[in-house]
Formats: structure tokens, sequence, C-alpha cells
């Protein structure tokens, strides 16, 4: 099994998104994340997929993607260098003022935006890759459990224009 990203040219109508989530839902295959924004020309959308999967599967997804009478094109992103990132907030409830000065300090070494608060909740706002999120979560996890609120949002990716890796 392996992480992979698929970009997705769709025309944008109604109903295109519930038909291509459809197929993964008909086929028992889970997405990991699906974001969707209209391109440069309004008529296309752009969906960003990341999923995880076997070579064999990933084929046959692609391949019915491909057939799809929406879907303009199908890009796989797998092996290619790409910057990625993904949206995402964390409201730490029920703070001290040590656990507010913690979270200040967390969110220098992490580079996240602390985008409101007041006398016992903190709001980041984190725009980073998926893996550096994950980081940031567990971290908040361990440091102030059970006081969390997650809202993560799905992850856009764009191919590099002159890099090699990730």
């Amino acid at each position: 099994m392996k992480k992979r990203w698929i970009c997705l040219f769709v025309e944008n109508e109604i109903g295109v998104l519930a038909r291509i989530s459809g197929l993964f839902s008909g086929k028992s295959y889970n997405l990991d994340s699906l974001t969707v924004g209209v391109t440069e020309d309004s008529t296309i959308s752009r969906m960003t997929i990341s999923l995880t999967s076997d070579d064999r599967t990933f084929e046959q997804i692609k391949k019915q993607l491909d057939r799809s009478v929406e879907v303009i094109k199908v890009v796989d992103y797998t092996d290619t260098p790409i910057h990625m990132k993904e949206i995402l907030f964390v409201k730490v409830n029920h703070c001290s003022d040590a656990d507010i000065t913690e979270l200040f300090r967390i969110s220098k070494i992490f580079e996240v935006a602390i985008i409101d608060y007041d006398g016992t909740t903190v709001l980041l706002e984190c725009t980073q890759t998926e893996n550096r999120n994950d980081d940031l979560i567990a971290l908040l996890k361990r440091k102030f459990a059970n006081r969390i609120e997650i809202v993560r949002g799905g992850s856009v990716a764009v191919e590099a224009v002159s890099m090699s890796e990730r």
C-alpha cells in the first residue's frame, strides 16, 4: 500500500463531485482527502485526491476516472515532484497562561499562525504538508489531551516547476 495523489480536471457542473466520489464509494475505495476548486477557466474545476492503495487498484481507479465523461484530464502525481499543502485549524480550549505561552512557542517552531485567542482558548491555523500537520496534531494531543478541536481541509497539490523532490 502506498500513498497516492491524483489531480483531475473536470467539467465545472452540478453533480460532478457526487459522481466522482460515488465512483470511489461504489468500488469501496477509500479517499484520504478530496479538494475541489474552480481553475482559471470557470468551466473547469480541479480536484486533488489523495488515497492509499496498491498498484493494481490504483491503475483501476485511474482508468475508471479517465472513462468518466466529466473528466477532462487525469494526472498522477504519485511519483512526481509536487508542492502540496493542507489547511488545518486547531482550537485549544481551557488554556492557562502557561499553556498560551507554550502555544506561542509551538507556533513559532511549526510556522503556525495564531489567528484568534481569548483568555482561555487559542485558535491555530497551519498550512503545511499533511505529514507536518500530523506531527503538529500529535504534539498538541500529547500536550493538551482532550482539549483540542481539529478541523482539517483537504490537500491541494501542483506539479513542481524547479524541484526534483517533494
